[in-house]
C-alpha cells in the first residue's frame, strides 16, 4: 500500500498514539482497531507541519463481537477499557462494538446502517476516504494498517465524499475540517 510506511512512522512518533496501541493490544478485544481522527488526524498535522497531537479529541477504539450485541455487554467492555487507561487518556477513549453499529446507527443518524462482519469494513461507511484508516499493535509490535480506499486521499490533502456511502452530512464536516487545516482540498 503506498505510503504505508510513511504512516507507520508518522504514528509511532505519537507518544500517546502508542500508549493507546500498546494499552488495546493488552485488552486482547476480538478484532480491534483504532480508527478515524486518531489516526488521520496525526497524518494530517506531520503533513501541514503542526504538533502530530493537535486537534485530538478522542480515540475511536472499535472491537468486533456478535457473539453479544447487547449494549450490555458492550458496556462491560467500556469499563474494562476505561479501567485499563490512565488519565487523560481514560476520558479519550471511545469503545464500540462494530457489531452491535447497526442498532443504534439508523435511529440516531437516519440512515440505513447494515449489520457489518468485521471491524475493518467499518471504515468503508466513513463519510469520506481520507477518515478510512486504522491501526492495529500485533503482538511483536508489528503495526498492520488498514484503509480500504488506499492513503492517497490523506497524502494528497484531498477531502471528497465516500463514493459508497452518499451523506448530507459532508459539507459540514468539511467545513469543520478546513478550519482545522485549511489546506485540504475539498471536492464536491
Amino acid at each position: 500500500m503506498r505510503h504505508r510506511d510513511e504512516l507507520e512512522a508518522i504514528l509511532r512518533r505519537s507518544t500517546p498514539l502508542m500508549q493507546v496501541l500498546t494499552t488495546a493490544r493488552e485488552l486482547d478485544l476480538p478484532d480491534w482497531m483504532i480508527f478515524s481522527g486518531a489516526i488521520y488526524q496525526r497524518a494530517l498535522n506531520h503533513l501541514t507541519g503542526r504538533d502530530l497531537d493537535y486537534g485530538i479529541k478522542d480515540y475511536d477504539l472499535g472491537y468486533y463481537d456478535a457473539a453479544d450485541t447487547s449494549y450490555e455487554a458492550e458496556d462491560v467492555v467500556i469499563k474494562r477499557a476505561a479501567a485499563a487507561f490512565e488519565p487523560p487518556l481514560r476520558e479519550m477513549v471511545e469503545v464500540r462494538n462494530q457489531a452491535r453499529v447497526h442498532i443504534w446507527f439508523a435511529p440516531k443518524f437516519d440512515e440505513t446502517f447494515t449489520p457489518l462482519s468485521c471491524t475493518a469494513e467499518a471504515m468503508e461507511r466513513f463519510v469520506a476516504p481520507l477518515f478510512a484508516v486504522g491501526a492495529r499493535l500485533g503482538a511483536d509490535d508489528r503495526l498492520s494498517i488498514a484503509a480500504p480506499f488506499g492513503l492517497d486521499d490523506l497524502f494528497d490533502l484531498r477531502l471528497r465524499p465516500n463514493p459508497r456511502r452518499p451523506t448530507d452530512a459532508f459539507p459540514r464536516i468539511a467545513g469543520r475540517l478546513r478550519e482545522r487545516w485549511p489546506e485540504l482540498r475539498i471536492e464536491p
